[in-house]
């Protein structure tokens, strides 16, 4: 029988370099509002999960996914100005 371990270089190559590029963090900077305006948007939602939503949970869920939809419209209007996509 033959053993994996003198595979396991060949099966579990790793890239050198696992930092993220300059390019792909300032992606990541472009696109933290959107990404926290969802979060609060999931955060409102999980609050009802374990009881009826009351009038205030539903404004409050309706405020952040407007606050999504407003999020992703900057960003798009953002790349669409900087010529990139979205």
């Amino acid at each position: 029988m033959k053993s994996i371990a003198a595979l396991r270089s060949l099966v579990t190559a790793l890239p050198v370099d696992l930092e993220p590029t300059d390019a792909e963090l300032e992606a990541i900077e472009q696109e933290m509002p959107l990404i926290l305006a969802d979060v609060e948007r999931l955060d409102a939602y999980i609050k009802t999960l374990d009881r009826p939503a009351s009038e205030l949970d539903a404004r409050r869920i309706r405020r952040a996914r407007n606050r999504v939809l407003v999020e992703r419209r900057d960003l798009t209007n953002r790349a669409a100005v900087l010529g990139g996509a979205a």
